[in-house]
């Protein structure tokens, strides 16, 4: 028999990141948490978390922290049909559901799911991790996340997929950034002078959509902007070019605050949502909100 007052105390460090913070949030001593975590590396044989600022969960960690997740949304839909069983003790601390998603979903549309999720989950918390596109489907290999807004259609092994709809980029700038830069056209030459704004390190977009205007490879110079709309103010202030979602900038298009580089041109992005086949009906409760927000709204997907 497992020990669920251990795996719940592992589960806490992974969270909180720290054994101090977990104690907090379970309402105990760090000495009782790192006591109950070092029972459980006994009994498994292994090291379960590797120590740090923050602690993070090694492999075998990672599988209890899924595994207690998914008992966790058991145990909670169970207490909704058997109010009998009454509430206390450690196992009816609040369920956390752990979720992937990129950025530019979260500064759009995503954040309407995740409220209408949560007023309807009053007793569930959302744990959201921000990652490209491209990259979130590799948290639900990890066992990182039990469900991801992902741009792969092929399911994770263990999870559905469903499409959700097309985010559309646009390629925009401010009009005295175009006349600067783009005086003589949109090609290869100028694009390979012109800064452009990257999110991050993972951010391909702006190469993708070099490469379908060129029909090659161009190396521009780049500034690193992490967040959204910093992103976004970055391109009305003249800083460079970036690939925008055009929901996102659609009134500063129309207001002339940022113009096209190449109108037309947008890049098309599908999404989908994946989270894992034997899902409890918590974690599909929660896909039918994101399919809700990705279909309606002023940032619906296409």
């Amino acid at each position: 028999m497992l020990d669920y007052a251990a795996l719940n105390a592992l589960a806490a460090v992974v969270r909180e990141g720290s054994f101090e913070r977990a104690a907090r949030a379970l309402n105990v001593t760090p000495s009782a948490v790192s006591q109950r975590v070092k029972l459980l590396e006994e009994r498994t044989g292994g090291a379960l978390l590797v120590r740090g600022q923050p602690c993070v969960a090694t492999e075998a960690g990672l599988q209890l922290c899924r595994h207690v997740e998914r008992v966790g949304m058991l145990e909670h839909e169970l207490r909704d049909a058997l109010p009998a069983l009454g509430m206390g003790g450690e196992a009816d601390e609040r369920v956390t559901v752990r979720v992937a998603v990129n950025a530019d979903s979260l500064a759009t549309w995503f954040m309407a799911a995740a409220a209408a999720f949560a007023v309807q989950e009053e007793a569930t918390l959302l744990d959201l991790t921000v990652d490209d596109q491209d990259h979130t489907a590799e948290r639900l290999r990890s066992g990182a996340v039990l469900a991801a807004v992902t741009a792969l259609a092929q399911p994770v092994a263990g999870c559905n997929s469903e499409a959700l709809g097309t985010m559309h980029y646009v390629a925009a700038a401010s009009p005295e950034f175009v006349k600067r830069h783009f005086a003589q056209g949109v090609g290869a030459r100028t694009l390979a002078s012109a800064p452009s704004l990257v999110f991050d390190r993972k951010d391909r977009l702006q190469a993708r959509w070099v490469r379908r205007i060129c029909h090659r490879n161009v190396e521009t110079p780049r500034h690193w902007i992490p967040s959204p709309n910093a992103f976004v103010e970055a391109a009305c202030a003249g800083m460079g070019w970036g690939m925008h979602p055009a929901s996102m900038v659609a009134d500063a298009i129309r207001e002339g605050t940022l113009v096209e580089l190449v109108p037309g041109s947008t890049l098309p992005v599908p999404l989908y949502w994946q989270q894992a086949r034997a899902a409890p009906q918590l974690l599909k409760r929660l896909g039918a909100a994101v399919r809700a927000a990705a279909t309606s709204g002023p940032h619906a997907l296409a």
